[in-house]
Formats: structure tokens, C-alpha cells, sequence
């Protein structure tokens, strides 16, 4: 199964854990919300959204990089491992690639911990 990605435009974390687009109305918002900059809007979305599919990747990394992008390098964390505890799904990218959840969720962690380092 292959989910669906956008590239988050708005944040330096874009390429931290490639926000994904879910599948549902608050998905789409959520999206929509990252697109345009609303980081907070897009959080309520994607919090929402977990709250009735806890273990969706796409949620998961969007939500880790929103974090990420706001200073919460812990939560973010969290978040990236909670995708590792899971199965490796395959995600469409923008521009035609394909990634899957394990390598986003591992270069999320990579660029956090990267980010925490030069910030001491």
C-alpha cells in the first residue's frame, strides 16, 4: 500500500520527514494548512485525525515534522520512532518518487539530532 506525500513548502524541515497527505477531510486540511504556512492549524488537523487512526505513518511524519519545525525535538522524536516501531510501508513523494516510512522517519531523526547538536 502506498501513501500519497506533498513537500512541505513552508518549513525548513521539508525534507526532515516529507509531510504526508492523508486520506480523509482532516488530512486534507492538514495539508492544505502546511502548504499555506498554518503549522498550528495543520497540528489541530493531524492531532484530530490520530485520534481515530493512531499508527498512520503519513499522520505520524507529518505531525513529527511540524514538531520538528516548531522546536519540539523530543516530541518529534517520539513520533519518528513510533513509525520505526512499525511495518515499512512504501510512500509516494512529490515529483514521482517513491520513499518508504522507515527511510523518512530515519532522516527526520537524523536532521533533529543534527539540529540539537549545533544548537549546544
Amino acid at each position: 500500500m502506498r501513501t500519497a506525500l506533498i513537500v512541505l513548502a513552508a518549513a525548513p524541515f521539508a525534507l526532515a520527514a516529507l509531510p504526508a497527505q492523508a486520506q480523509s477531510d482532516n488530512g486534507d486540511l492538514a495539508s492544505a494548512a502546511i502548504v499555506r504556512g498554518d503549522l498550528g492549524q495543520a497540528e489541530r488537523q493531524l492531532t484530530a485525525e490520530l485520534r481515530s487512526n493512531p499508527s498512520a505513518p503519513e499522520l505520524l511524519l507529518n505531525l513529527a515534522a511540524i514538531y520538528a519545525s516548531t522546536g519540539r525535538s523530543a516530541d518529534a522524536r517520539i513520533l519518528y520512532r513510533q513509525v520505526l516501531s512499525q511495518k515499512d510501508v512504501e510512500m509516494d513523494v512529490a515529483a514521482n518518487r517513491v520513499s518508504m516510512s522507515h527511510a523518512i522517519a530515519n532522516q527526520g531523526l537524523q536532521r533533529v539530532n543534527a539540529l540539537q547538536l549545533t544548537s549546544r
